[in-house]
């Protein structure tokens, strides 16, 4: 009896934990592409700043470990509100695409 239920217990974890990884791909695909409309051309694809305008206002690699060490809501504080000579983007973007471009911030420094 507890054999049958432990089975089917498996086949119901196994089916929801299917279900989730389409939509983490989802989510990090929406991340992703959250970042290259509104971040890469100052940031760079990978975060790390070597673009024109990244060198010119010398934006800090999103990889390193100052940024990295900021904390969560540091990251969404200065997304939402700017700071130096990047812009304020609470009024352009929710809480939650600000949220999901930390995320990603977090994984750009797991890539490289």
């Amino acid at each position: 009896m507890k054999s049958a239920v432990h089975k089917k217990l498996a086949i119901v974890v196994m089916s929801l934990a299917t279900l989730a990884l389409p939509a983490a791909s989802i989510a990090a695909d929406e991340s992703a592409d959250l970042f290259k409309s509104k971040c890469a051309m100052c940031h760079g694809p990978d975060g790390a700043g070597k673009t024109m305008m990244g060198e010119k206002l010398k934006i800090p690699n999103l990889q390193s470990a100052d940024v990295q060490k900021k904390t969560d809501a540091d990251l969404k504080a200065i997304i939402a509100k700017g700071k130096d000579k990047m812009p304020a983007y609470d009024a352009k973007l929710s809480k939650e695409q600000i949220e999901k471009l930390v995320v990603f911030i977090r994984d750009l420094a797991k890539k490289h």
